[in-house]
């Protein structure tokens, strides 16, 4: 029971935030600017069911590493490197890849920054002893 309440529980509700913001960031707030940009480039903006599966994974798999970094360092260096390793380094690859709006991230830069942060403290205060 204790692994699943410090280690497990922890994950998922770190994956259920980020799933949620991701989902109202993207599908809410931000999606015009993707659906422009993805015209502009004669492609069409991805919202079929599967590319949501895969956003979940990518949530888990990023609450995954918001775990394993909030074991090391305090919350505010976890929520910076896990910004940093999940949303920039994503930024300069879908950058180069032609993909990524630039007027996008006056918005994305502050709310995945709030993203990292409430996951890490969500992380940070349910897996402590």
């Amino acid at each position: 029971m204790s692994t699943l309440k410090r280690t497990i529980f922890p994950v998922l509700l770190a994956t259920i935030w980020i799933s949620l913001s991701e989902f109202f960031r993207n599908q809410f707030l931000l999606k015009s600017h993707w659906e422009e940009h993805y015209i502009k480039l004669g492609l069409v903006f991805p919202t079929e069911p599967v590319n949501g599966a895969v956003w979940g994974l990518w949530s888990l798999l990023f609450a995954c590493a918001v775990y394993i970094l909030a074991k090391k360092y305090s919350l505010l260096q976890t929520a910076l490197f896990a910004w940093f390793v999940g949303f920039v380094l994503m930024w300069v690859a879908i950058g180069n890849l032609g993909v990524l709006p630039p007027g996008l991230l006056l918005f994305a830069i502050p709310l995945s920054a709030l993203e990292c942060f409430v996951a890490s403290f969500i992380i940070k205060k349910l897996s402590q002893p």
